[in-house]
């Protein structure tokens, strides 16, 4: 899989280079069928308006909950502030992106690849994600574990494709 993610990681920095601060890549998407099934990467997956990623344990579970999106440099920023090493799959987020900034798109529509979303709220780390990983998690995800947001037009994502506001 780092075969995969290395040429990802590499375009988000150009595209970071190029000034398109605005735009962001997405590096990988993990799903997972049930609850408590730590979330696998995908290649893609199909996403549906108004009910999310197919075969994840959201899947039409309602518009709000329909896919999670994390900051690679969130995870990077709870290392180096913490010390604690936590995964995209641990963090139970659907898809991980690198290079745009999330929690502003509260409230604002975006495109991940040709889906189109529109942010409802942060997802905050919660006393379950940190019993499901470790002591520690809970405070150092504040405020950057990651975006909630309802897919108003579905399509195809995949690792590779474009992150940027509507």
């Amino acid at each position: 899989m780092e075969s995969v993610i290395a040429p990802i990681r590499t375009a988000a920095r150009a595209i970071c280079q190029a000034g398109g601060v605005n735009e962001g890549v997405v590096e990988q998407i993990a799903i997972a069928p049930e609850r408590e099934i730590l979330p696998l990467p995908v290649d893609s997956v199909r996403v549906l308006a108004g009910q999310g990623l197919e075969g994840d344990r959201y899947f039409d579970k309602g518009p709000d909950n329909a896919i999670t999106l994390i900051q690679a440099e969130a995870l990077e920023g709870l290392q180096r502030d913490t010390g604690i090493e936590l995964s995209h799959q641990e963090s139970r987020r659907q898809v991980l992106t690198r290079g745009i900034e999330l929690n502003p798109l509260v409230g604002e529509r975006f495109f991940v690849g040709d889906v189109l979303c529109r942010g409802v709220e942060l997802c905050e780390p919660c006393n379950h994600l940190q019993g499901l990983t470790q002591q520690g998690v809970l405070r150092g995800l504040v405020h950057r574990a990651g975006l909630r947001a309802e897919v108003l037009e579905g399509g195809t994502i995949a690792p590779g494709d474009v992150v940027r506001p509507a």
